[in-house]
């Protein structure tokens, strides 16, 4: 469990990445950073894809269509959301949102599993998930006060709603991820990591290419195709995603999938919040307000209370 916890752990160091980079690019478009942050990641992934082909000649045409399906609704549609709403709303009301994924994933997985050992009492869940729940809204309240006077009431709206999105996208991979790497436990998490990038280049390229060819007959859409205004800036950015948050964050999260409980592993995704919070508190160069560590404290609190709360009771 503690190697588990320990692999979620980076996997969400990692992952707070991908908030901060639309702030970084705001004149890239959502799509553009999900196709560019993909295609990187496919093309990194041929690297270990030589070293692993072994493994990878095993997998099956269904192991193959399950990587294609994760990648598209985890990575291609997920990121494209996640961005735009960013853009559009500002970073707060996007993070909140997505800052609930905890609560809902353990909620999902708890009421569904996959194996009944999995589950465990509702009454176990309550305390951890109120603690997380409510560390969320403290730091998000306190974040939201930042919107005012910034974004139209109607880009609000629908970064909002792109946001939500973005969270039923980000409810269902690791849910049906964890359940594949389960059940098909002789896949290493390296090597479907590995697969899923594979998967991704051609949906990634793909974007990228239908992107410039909808451009070319919309000139209003008023971007500098294929790489934007700062190129060098944006490449950059795109091997980073695509190595540290997309192949290393992807592997380690696999690693915890297998090790740990689904609904455990959904409330571990608060270290992605937490970690895109500290980030943006660098870029800022400020420190956090009193009510934003409390709600910190909160979340460290319910993480600390779920992984006690999975431990098998000892006789």
């Amino acid at each position: 469990m503690l190697g588990g916890v320990l692999a979620a752990l980076g996997a969400g160091l990692l992952w707070g990445l991908v908030f901060i980079t639309p702030l970084m690019l705001p004149d890239y478009p959502g799509l553009i950073l999900s196709f560019g942050r993909y295609a990187a990641f496919g093309v990194i992934a041929l690297v270990p894809a030589w070293f692993d082909r072994q493994k990878l000649r095993q997998l099956r045409r269904q192991d193959w269509i399950a990587a294609l399906k994760l990648a598209l609704v985890g990575n291609i549609l997920y990121y494209a959301a996640l961005a735009t709403a960013i853009q559009l709303a500002d970073a707060p009301l996007p993070t909140m949102l997505i800052g609930t994924l905890p609560v809902v994933i353990a909620i999902c997985s708890n009421w569904s599993p996959h194996d009944p050992s999995e589950a465990i009492a509702w009454k176990k869940l309550v305390l951890p998930l109120t603690c997380i729940f409510i560390g969320l809204m403290l730091v998000n309240a306190a974040e939201l006060a930042h919107m005012e006077g910034k974004r139209s009431m109607r880009d609000y709206v629908l970064g909002g709603g792109i946001a939500l999105f973005a969270v039923a996208a980000w409810t269902w991979y690791p849910i049906m991820n964890s359940r594949y790497m389960k059940i098909y436990t002789h896949i290493g998490s390296g090597t479907w990591a590995t697969a899923q990038g594979l998967a991704t280049l051609p949906l990634a390229l793909s974007g990228f290419i239908g992107y410039g060819l909808i451009q070319s007959h919309h000139p209003e859409m008023n971007f500098a195709f294929p790489a934007g205004s700062q190129p060098q800036k944006f490449i950059l950015f795109m091997l980073t995603l695509g190595f540290l948050a997309s192949w290393l964050g992807t592997l380690l999260w696999n690693y915890a999938s297998q090790r740990l409980p689904t609904s455990l592993a959904g409330q571990l995704i608060v270290f992605e919040t937490l970690s895109a919070l500290l980030y943006a508190f660098i870029l800022r160069g400020t420190v956090p307000a009193p009510q934003i560590l409390m709600g910190v404290l909160l979340l460290c609190v319910g993480v600390s209370l779920s992984v006690k709360a999975f431990q098998p009771v000892s006789h």
